[in-house]
């Protein structure tokens, strides 16, 4: 699900005369994407193999490298073109892929934020103040990459796109939907 989409880009004719910023920024969101898949499972504890304490554990470094490949995507767009990042960042960019690219953005440096401060609040509001946040992380990331006519080829993206959406919608309904309901049954 995640090497094929990433050797796709890897070998993209599109990356022909392109210089590093950009190329280095193209991966970096791929990469971004691609961690999307695994964050939900991780922290879910659904990935086979992995102990849940590891898993968690995994969750957090994920996140923080989700927040680093953004920040060297953005970067690298920024050196690639400073006029349109502006224009993306205030969103005042003619390209509809943008504006869901910032929100996502946003969403993911606040989540960052909530991370830092989760000591000061309760665990409920915690998990779900989290999940709403990663439920526009991960549709906003998905709607920016489907708009884009990029490198990791339409089929290979769109197939790590639905299952992004999948992991995430199967994680957040088992565990706030279907586990509760079970729970109160008993």
């Amino acid at each position: 699900m995640i090497a094929v989409p990433l050797a796709v880009a890897a070998t993209s004719p599109l990356l022909a005369w392109r210089e590093a910023p950009y190329i280095i920024s193209g991966f970096a969101g791929a990469l971004a994407l691609a961690i999307l898949l695994l964050q939900p499972l991780l922290a879910a504890g659904y990935l086979p193999g992995v102990h849940p304490l590891r898993a968690r554990r995994w969750h957090g470094w994920l996140g923080a490298g989700l927040i680093a490949c953004v920040a060297v995507h953005v970067i690298g767009l920024y050196l690639t073109s400073p006029p349109d990042t502006m224009d993306a960042l205030l969103l005042v960019s003619p390209t509809p892929f943008s504006v869901y690219g910032v929100l996502g953005m946003v969403a993911l440096a606040v989540t960052g934020l909530l991370v830092a401060f989760r000591r000061r609040l309760h665990p409920a509001r915690w998990r779900v103040v989290h999940n709403g946040l990663a439920v526009v992380v991960v549709v906003c990331s998905v709607v920016h990459a489907l708009l884009i006519e990029g490198t990791m080829g339409t089929v290979t993206k769109w197939v790590l796109c639905l299952a992004i959406l999948a992991a995430a919608g199967f994680v957040i309904g088992h565990l706030r939907i279907i586990k509760p309901m079970r729970k109160a049954r008993r």
